[in-house]
């Protein structure tokens, strides 16, 4: 469990990010198209998960879009998106934003994937989100870098994060 804060008030995760130099966590996520995807979906590439609350937020809207950027020019990463928002929601975003080089993936069936990476907020208004985290994995799902942002209104540290995927 990791004590973290939402407005400056303390509320806990379920548990702790994948150790770096772990194995991912597989997955099943829900696609845009309301397909479920897992880690083997996006075969050998570098991933970046950016995981967020709701892409209905300031904060992490502003990430999807500079995680985004990045994207556009390293076709070898999938930048993936977690979130608990609907597909609908979260196509409807992008499409908004012209996101188009982020993959957006739901928690609508499921929380195991917050639970499994140790996200999953526990307490305080936010109960049954995420916190807002980053992992990276490299092409084998080896975790090569980890945040779990201290305050959930905060952007994470987007230099470290695009340095890990080097």
């Amino acid at each position: 469990m990791a004590t973290i804060t939402f407005k400056g008030n303390p509320i806990h995760t379920n548990g702790d990010l994948p150790a770096v130099g772990a194995s991912a966590p597989d997955f099943k996520l829900v696609t845009a198209d309301l397909n479920d995807v897992t880690l083997a979906d996006f075969g050998g590439k570098k991933k970046l998960l950016n995981i967020v609350p709701s892409l209905d937020t300031p904060v992490c809207a502003l990430s999807t879009h500079k995680f985004n950027e990045h994207a556009k020019t390293h076709p070898d990463t999938a930048i993936l998106v977690v979130s608990a928002d609907l597909p609908f929601a979260q196509s409807r975003f992008c499409g908004n934003e012209g996101l188009e080089n982020v993959v957006t993936l739901s928690m609508m069936r499921s929380r195991k994937f917050a639970k499994d990476y140790g996200v999953l907020l526990e307490d305080g208004p936010l109960a049954g989100l995420t916190a807002r985290a980053v992992v990276v994995l490299d092409g084998n799902n080896t975790v090569r870098y980890t945040e779990l942002v201290p305050e959930i209104a905060q952007e994470p540290d987007y230099n470290a994060a695009l340095a890990a995927l080097q």
